[in-house]
């Protein structure tokens, strides 16, 4: 009688349910999934609170929509929109230029170059921006004349300082040399990133120092660093609007020369405002597609992981 009893041991059972996942993945599948209310009803609330806002700005007479709309493709506007963008592309290039040397000098085992290289992340880290461009403007103050002469003796040739350091010269003086010093930051901590035994095994091939740095460690500390540089651009971008206060003709002062004569201040703002904006999107989604292109090395690691880890279940399986 024991013997015709079917037994199932719990150990069986068990491996019978693990036997066939098909049987607990339709499960799963038509599992009951209650609907959201409350995310609905957040949802509705925000949509209705913007629609609302939106409204109230649109048909508010106080922005002078069609003044915006008069001087948005205004030719001095225009002219005012080209000067921000050459002048961050300017800033920024030289930025990128000048914070290279200043962050291997910072990694650097000479004293001399760490020192040097760390006052000058110092200072201009330290000071305002908008400091700093009016020190620039107003160095005739301090230096009447800007001479090229041998240290403690005569002076091989010299400039008047107002005939060089005009609004355009000392805009790109401020701005290149602040974004150095946050460049310098940036390129340094990219350069950390990247391994130590990368530089050791480079030069165990009997690759140079600077070679390697070249050839190894830059090109793999540029996933760290491009984004990072993306930001500092679209903030460089709303930086030159600072440059009003030495009479570039940027957008900003473009602006404000209008509003001056109009006295359509609001109006006028809000065409910078929208440029502005306009601006940071585009390189805002520019960026985006830069950091996804260097995220696609970190994304095939797992994934090719993940077929190794499939293909191995299914040969232990088979």
């Amino acid at each position: 009688m024991t013997a015709d009893t079917p037994s199932h041991s719990p150990q069986t059972a068990t491996g019978d349910a693990f036997d066939r996942p098909d049987d607990s993945l339709r499960n799963v599948a038509g599992a009951y999934r209650p609907i959201p209310f409350s995310r609905l009803a957040l949802w509705a609330v925000v949509l209705l609170v913007a629609a609302d806002f939106s409204a109230v700005v649109a048909t508010n007479d106080n922005f002078g929509w069609p003044v915006v709309a008069e001087y948005f493709f205004s030719p001095i506007v225009l002219d005012g929109l080209f000067v921000t963008i050459w002048l961050a592309v300017v800033s920024m290039a030289l930025g990128v230029v000048l914070g290279l040397p200043i962050a291997i000098a910072r990694m650097s085992q000479d004293r001399l170059a760490q020192s040097l290289s760390w006052l000058f992340v110092w200072f201009f880290r330290g000071t305002p921006l908008l400091v700093q461009l009016i020190l620039w403007y107003n160095l005739s103050f301090l230096f009447p004349s800007i001479s090229l002469s041998i240290p403690f003796g005569p002076t091989l040739a010299s400039w008047n300082t107002n005939d060089i350091i005009t609004p355009v010269t000392a805009a790109i003086v401020g701005l290149a040399l602040n974004e150095a010093a946050y460049m310098a930051e940036i390129i340094r901590g990219g350069l950390l990133s990247v391994d130590r035994g990368q530089m050791e095994t480079a030069e165990s091939f009997g690759m140079r120092p600077m070679r390697a740095l070249w050839r190894i460690v830059i090109p793999q500390a540029m996933r760290s660093i491009v984004p990072p540089t993306g930001n500092q651009f679209i903030s460089m971008i709303k930086a030159t609007s600072l440059v009003s206060v030495i009479a570039m003709a940027d957008l900003l002062y473009s602006v404000q020369s209008i509003y001056n004569r109009t006295f359509e201040t609001i109006p006028m703002l809000f065409v910078a405002v929208l440029w502005y904006l306009l601006i940071t999107s585009i390189l805002s989604a520019v960026q985006a597609r830069i950091e996804r292109h260097y995220a696609r090395g970190d994304r095939q690691i797992p994934q090719a992981a993940a077929k190794d880890r499939a293909a191995t279940e299914q040969e232990a399986a088979g």
